[in-house]
């Protein structure tokens, strides 16, 4: 069987890509929407709770960025010069996951009081519920597809036509 190159990458350098690549970002992911929940519940402004999801903000929006940019460098650039793509499912599950960037670098620089400073606490509670969500949405859709073997949806003899 073939795997899409997410696949791929989380399946090589055992265990390392997976804590790296997967494990890492996605729990604390998990750890920003378990303690949003608690914060939102109970309108928690400051206090252990509210420190942890702060910090963990901070670091799971940098430490992505710092994947999205080693990916982009190493993989999805040479892939697409390339055109090694494994069909248009490969493409999407990378490209979902790589999108999570977007929702996790404003949690880090909202936090930070880069953006979004003049917003209220209860604003800045929705904006952050939101792209937490938004994080695990796109998480959730390439690891779909980033599970789907590409030769189901079209040959692979056919990739000198993607470039």
């Amino acid at each position: 069987m073939n795997m899409t190159h997410y696949m791929s990458l989380l399946a090589s350098n055992q265990p390392w890509n997976l804590l790296i690549f997967m494990a890492i970002p996605v729990i604390c992911a998990e750890t920003l929407t378990i303690t949003e929940f608690f914060i939102i519940f109970n309108r928690t402004q400051r206090g252990g709770l509210r420190t942890l999801n702060k910090l963990v903000g901070i670091f799971d929006g940098f430490y992505f960025t710092g994947i999205f940019i080693y990916l982009l460098i190493t993989a999805v650039i040479p892939l697409t010069s390339a055109g090694e793509w494994h069909t248009w499912v490969d493409v999407l599950a990378v490209g979902f996951y790589l999108s999570g960037v977007i929702f996790l670098l404003p949690i880090a620089l909202m936090e930070l009081g880069i953006i979004f400073k003049y917003k209220t606490s209860e604003e800045k509670m929705k904006i952050h519920f939101i792209l937490v969500g938004g994080f695990l949405v796109v998480a959730h859709i390439a690891m779909i597809f980033g599970m789907v073997n590409p030769e189901i949806v079209n040959s692979m003899s056919s990739m000198p036509s993607m470039k």
